[in-house]
């Protein structure tokens, strides 16, 4: 696996989860939360500053806030970035993000292997702004930039890992490409598991909903990188309004606390779930970067650090299988998202991608038999104990 080794003096990630975002907390170990919705100014002259001012952060909760700001600054140092705006979903900082930098007559070239919600951002509202949008295989060499306009092409949108199929897009290929920005969602992979600004990417993204808070207990997005651009991000998102909630962003700054060892855990019991499930004669196939029979493998421990803590894998009796199968778990819940302590399984046919037409399934590779499961904290003895029970003829 990459292992992106620190320059001398730099601290490994594992220890910046523990030393970052600690701006709010004066001698308090714990991070405070600031709940307030807005500040007194001294005087004229000083609201007029805050009110002017970039990110000011006692004066409106809208343009910053201690807490949240105290979050941003941990994703920063996460991930190798000057800075980082949080926002009140993962869908928040995506649509902030595109808005921001498109318009009427932009071209943003994006992959097909997406979340649902981003593939309908992008077929939707960006069709009805005038934003068009070229979609391309993002596995393939060289996709991303023979789709680029020059002149016109204003965004690249990439996600790797990929929801639900774990499909990866080559980073220092994207960060090769010249002109357009270019946005990568790591949010399968977490600050732990990649750094795409390391390759050359402008701006990557994550729904902290997920793996970085890593409890179910918070609705959140951030996204990080060069500061003057977030700047500009910022000043659109003042107005557009996905204001990141205080006590969202303190329950994602102690989820980073703990992320290391999470991720840790959770991806070495994914490994195993995967090699027990590829051996299962009801298992028709199994999705995960860390197997060798991905065909990405070398790919993937090129570029992440772990080879991730969510896995897919297809029941060999189509959706009625499926089905069964979640009806018999017992350990594993059914739910549809991802990161968190309990392991999570879901039918993506039928809940995250359940806005694509049948034939945008085909295209995705999104089988009928096709399960996603999100490994959470428990032993994995146990975990494969409730799948290959479950999986079994009853």
């Amino acid at each position: 696996m990459n292992t992106d080794s620190p320059a001398e003096g730099e601290q490994r990630p594992a220890t910046t989860a523990i030393t970052a975002g600690r701006s709010a907390n004066g001698t308090s170990l714990a991070s405070p939360l600031w709940a307030s919705s807005t500040w007194v100014s001294q005087s004229l002259v000083d609201a007029r500053k805050r009110a002017t001012g970039r990110r000011s952060a006692e004066f409106y909760s809208r343009y910053a806030n201690p807490t949240v700001r105290a979050f941003e600054e941990a994703i920063a140092a996460l991930e190798g970035a000057d800075d980082a705006l949080a926002y009140a979903s993962g869908m928040g900082a995506l649509t902030t993000t595109i808005l921001a930098l498109c318009g009427s007559g932009s071209h943003i070239v994006a992959q097909h292997q997406l979340y649902a919600g981003t593939l309908a951002f992008l077929q939707g509202p960006c069709r009805r702004f005038g934003i068009d949008v070229t979609f391309v295989d993002g596995r393939e060499p060289g996709a991303f930039a023979a789709a680029v306009q020059p002149g016109r092409t204003m965004l690249i949108l990439a996600e790797t890992p990929s929801n639900p199929l774990l499909e990866l897009v080559d980073l220092d290929e994207l960060g090769a490409i010249r002109g357009p920005f270019k946005v990568v969602d790591s949010t399968f992979a977490t600050p732990l598991g990649q750094q795409p600004l390391r390759h050359g990417i402008d701006l990557v993204m994550h729904s902290a909903t997920k793996g970085i808070d890593g409890h179910n207990d918070a609705t959140l997005g951030v996204i990080a990188g060069e500061r003057d651009l977030l700047d500009e991000i910022w000043s659109y998102g003042v107005l557009h309004g996905a204001t990141a909630s205080p006590a969202d962003a303190l329950n994602a700054l102690r989820g980073i606390r703990t992320l290391a060892v999470r991720v840790s855990h959770q991806s070495a019991s994914a490994l195993q779930l995967a090699k027990e499930l590829s051996a299962s004669p009801h298992v028709a196939a199994v999705h995960y970067p860390g197997l060798p029979t991905h065909p990405q493998y070398d790919l993937a421990q090129r570029q992440m650090r772990h080879n991730g803590t969510v896995l897919a894998f297809e029941a060999s009796g189509g959706q009625a299988h499926a089905a069964t199968v979640l009806d018999q778990l017992r350990l594993a819940r059914v739910a549809t998202s991802l990161g968190g302590p309990e392991t999570l399984v879901c039918h993506p046919a039928t809940t995250t991608h359940a806005s694509l037409t049948p034939e945008e399934h085909i295209e995705a590779g999104i089988v009928p038999g096709l399960l996603r499961v999100s490994i959470g904290l428990e032993d994995p003895i146990d975990l494969i104990a409730d799948f290959t029970r479950a999986l079994s003829p009853q």
